[in-house]
């Protein structure tokens, strides 16, 4: 597989990152997005018992813990940021048990290795997807943040919405974890769109400027790594951090 295909995942995912998490802070779902990551923990070990790829087996558990969240959510009432942290809790619990040693180390904190022409394939499509529901939905998103009742009146099933937006955060999660792994791809999706809400002035630019911040961190970060033969993960976060920093400097000004 080219360096080509690889940069263009790369950047794929991160754009994904940047538009999901947007919405993920206009929500407040900042610390819920990090915990989230979590939950492929879990299908990381089940997949890696089996001798399954792990991202595939993460991907399944991100999917069906979407689904128990929103039902719990749904049934119980309580907020998403409390069922995302039981869910969590439970995750991290049982992956833990599952997974040990140095493939622990690889699912908390990524290693991306070489990319295979499916894997590639199928994180660009997924990339596309969530680039595609954010785009083409981001007017619906704002209408049922603002109100869900004008937006039931308005014809919107809020409930699918929901439904549609924890899955588009599920698959971008999943298409982190190569690079990230759990701990910290809930980073690359909140600081970028943390950095943005600092310096945009309206919906359109903060969701430009979270994607220019989640490609040059990820593009900048993979570089540095490795030239300085470090994990990626981290490089990626603290370039992202740093670039948040900035910006906070910045507007004070």
């Amino acid at each position: 597989m080219t360096w080509v295909s690889t940069l263009s995942l790369s950047i794929a995912m991160s754009a994904a990152a940047g538009l999901v998490g947007c919405f993920a802070v206009m929500r407040r779902m900042s610390l819920a997005s990090d915990a989230m990551a979590h939950v492929a923990l879990p299908g990381i070990g089940v997949a890696l018992a089996f001798h399954v790829h792990p991202i595939l087996g993460g991907m399944a558990m991100l999917l069906a813990g979407t689904l128990l969240i929103w039902t719990l959510e749904r049934r119980t009432r309580i907020s998403t940021e409390t069922i995302i942290g039981v869910v969590f809790s439970a995750a991290l619990a049982v992956g833990s048990m599952l997974a040990t040693g140095d493939e622990l180390i690889e699912a908390l904190l990524g290693a991306p290795g070489a990319l295979g022409t499916p894997e590639v394939a199928l994180g660009l499509v997924g990339a596309a997807g969530v680039v595609a529901f954010i785009l083409t939905q981001r007017n619906r998103l704002v209408l049922a943040l603002m109100s869900a009742d004008i937006a039931r009146t308005a014809g919107i099933d809020v409930a699918r919405l929901d439904l549609l937006y924890l899955l588009a955060f599920a698959v971008t999660v999943g298409l982190g974890l190569r690079y990230l792994g759990v701990l910290l791809m809930g980073s690359l999706i909140i600081i970028p769109a943390a950095t943005a809400k600092l310096l945009a002035r309206n919906l359109n630019g903060m969701l430009s400027i979270a994607v220019v911040v989640a490609v040059l961190s990820t593009v900048s970060g993979e570089y540095a790594a490795a030239r300085l033969h470090r994990a990626t993960g981290p490089v990626i976060v603290t370039i992202a951090a740093g670039l948040f920093f900035v910006a906070s400097l910045a507007r004070r000004r």
